[in-house]
């Protein structure tokens, strides 16, 4: 049996660092003798305004003893939650290697399974009696259920543990792969897809979440370039992979193949990946009623929490008995990170989702193997980045370290500024103006395809990882609401590609996914140059919030003290009654 949760040994020693790193966490400490924690800049480290006596009542009678270690407040004051930096070193690096393999290989089974039905189109309309249009649909509304599933799998994470949820929503992957499998008709076939996507994008967010969970910020970028390549190669390999089977076998074995992998996923997941988050919300319950824990569950588990960190989450005070005023600050820097991924992904579907349909007639080629080929270009685009995007943005983040002796989290996004705004744009319109015209011919199609493959995934490390250090306590929810952004325009991305390809042809359509692309890095570089000043101003704003909550109700409390005046028994007397 796997153990339940970890220990974390006082006796460890930090280990895959390198001497910035060490240098970088002992400056840390020296600075803050009182605290072993691995915080930010914008960190406000004005805790003495806050009523330590009551934090501390809550959290002796809320205790946390079934998560990895110490406690955490649900809500904090500041937008990053305070992590113990010893936490990162409780694991040995060959069991980080482990759990990283195993986070990354089920990150790619929903992804494929987005794709790999797409060479094998035809054949899954003839079997049905309708329409590619209609099989299609079902592709595009894969994408979308993707995109609702984080809201709902990001906030049962927080409160359940990364582990449970992922062995739960695993076992259903596989039993939802083999009803599509063996699907009858074109409705159960409607289904059971809807609810593979549903359930297997709980390993996307939970393995970037578990990825927050055990390595620092300086070596985050590295891990998520890992898991980040399942995400990603899987969608460019899933119609290589299906093409070749619907070639030689029915296309009902790409299901069988899903379910088999899905299965050894689950397994790996249940003997090899212990839990790792660092608090529970539901430790913070005990001690509650039945009702009580059932109505702050249902908050805890509501999925609007994931939209509200689009918006700082607001803190209400009363001013009379009647007014209650609000006041409310917004994510600016998640909203503007969030397009800033969606662009990318709105470009990643919208090539990989044609090909078949734009480039076998362009190309005169007849077997779906043959199209199925020129997913490859992507695919080792992205596989070739995987060795680089996530040790570049390490690498800019130690640079910057260096430079200012701090680490701030916007820091890591000037990695991905020059292949949002250079290389991918420029190898979408070249391939889409090159495939309308047919200049160039197979070659520059290729080279394209690759070199747009290989800037997304020095991309996406970086903006993955910046979710997870502006708000490292709640990081599966963060990463819910990115994909939840994502993935909705990426069925956008799937639903409209091919008719508007038909309706103004591959170029002006590749035009267009260019200057979403050219947005996507102004986001990105509004988040740089404003995102910690949004992030301070927010924190005050809630922090001045809170206190004048608690300084309301101590003058109220005194207010009714004063207006029901007791006798000598204790009793309020009768004018008062």
């Amino acid at each position: 049996m796997p153990e339940p949760n970890i220990a974390a040994p006082s006796s460890l020693e930090p280990v895959g660092d390198n001497k910035l790193d060490q240098e970088h966490r002992r400056s840390s400490s020296s600075s803050r003798p009182d605290s072993k924690s691995s915080r930010s800049i914008h960190d406000s480290g004005d805790d003495d305004d806050i009523d330590d006596r009551e934090q501390q009542d809550r959290l002796e009678r809320c205790s946390t003893k079934h998560s990895a270690m110490g406690d955490a407040c649900i809500q904090p004051i500041d937008s990053v939650v305070e992590v113990p930096d010893d936490f990162y070193d409780r694991l040995p690096p060959h069991r980080k290697t482990i759990i990283l393999f195993l986070v990354s290989f089920s990150s790619f089974l929903s992804p494929i399974s987005s794709t790999s039905v797409l060479a094998a189109t035809p054949e899954v309309a003839a079997e049905y009696n309708t329409t590619g249009s209609i099989v299609n649909l079902v592709n595009a509304l894969y994408l979308l259920f993707m995109g609702l599933s984080p809201i709902v799998w990001g906030p049962m994470s927080q409160v359940y543990g990364r582990r449970i949820i992922c062995l739960v929503t695993g076992s259903g992957f596989v039993l939802t792969s083999i009803g599509t499998a063996l699907a009858p008709n074109l409705g159960a076939f409607f289904f059971f897809r809807l609810f593979t996507a549903f359930l297997g994008t709980s390993f996307l967010l939970n393995g970037a979440a578990v990825i927050g969970d055990i390595y620092r910020p300086t070596e985050r970028g590295r891990a998520t370039g890992w898991f980040m390549s399942g995400t990603l190669i899987g969608p460019a390999f899933g119609p290589f992979l299906g093409g070749l089977i619907v070639t030689y076998e029915s296309w009902r074995v790409i299901f069988w193949l899903q379910t088999s992998l899905a299965g050894v996923a689950t397994i790996g997941i249940y003997f090899l990946m212990p839990e790792t988050i660092f608090h529970k919300k539901i430790d913070d319950l005990e001690g509650y009623s039945g009702r009580e824990k059932g109505r702050a569950l249902l908050s805890m588990l509501n999925p609007w929490g994931v939209l509200k960190l689009f918006e700082y989450p607001s803190m209400n005070y009363l001013l009379d008995d009647v007014e209650t005023f609000t006041d409310l600050g917004f994510y600016t820097d998640f909203i503007l990170t969030g397009l800033a991924s969606a662009s990318l992904v709105w470009n990643m579907y919208s090539i990989l989702t044609p090909i078949r349909y734009v480039l076998n007639p362009r190309y005169h080629l007849t077997t779906p193997l043959q199209g199925g080929l020129f997913y490859l270009a992507p695919g080792f685009g992205y596989l070739a980045g995987t060795f680089v995007g996530g040790r570049y943005a390490d690498y800019i983040v130690k640079v910057y370290i260096r430079k200012r002796g701090v680490r701030i989290p916007e820091d890591r996004m000037y990695s991905a500024l020059p292949f949002m705004g250079l290389v991918i744009p420029g190898s979408v319109i070249i391939y889409g103006w090159c495939v309308e015209k047919n200049v160039g011919g197979i070659p520059l199609t290729v080279i394209v395809l690759f070199l747009q493959g290989v800037s997304q995934l020095l991309c996406f490390p970086s903006l993955n990882c910046y979710c997870l250090d502006v708000m490292s306590g709640r990081g599966a929810e963060v990463i819910a609401g990115n994909y939840a952004v994502r993935y909705l325009f990426g069925c956008l991305a799937t639903a409209v590609v091919l008719p508007a390809i038909e309706t103004i042809g591959v170029g002006w359509f590749s035009t267009i996914s260019t200057f979403f692309l050219l947005a996507g890095t102004a986001c990105t570089y509004l988040c740089i140059r404003y995102g910690k000043q949004w992030r301070d101003n927010i924190d005050a704003k809630h922090k001045m919030n809170k206190l004048k909550e608690r300084e309301y109700k101590k003058n109220r409390a005194s207010h009714d003290a004063i207006e029901k005046p007791k006798n000598q028994n204790g009793v309020v007397t009768s004018s008062e009654v």
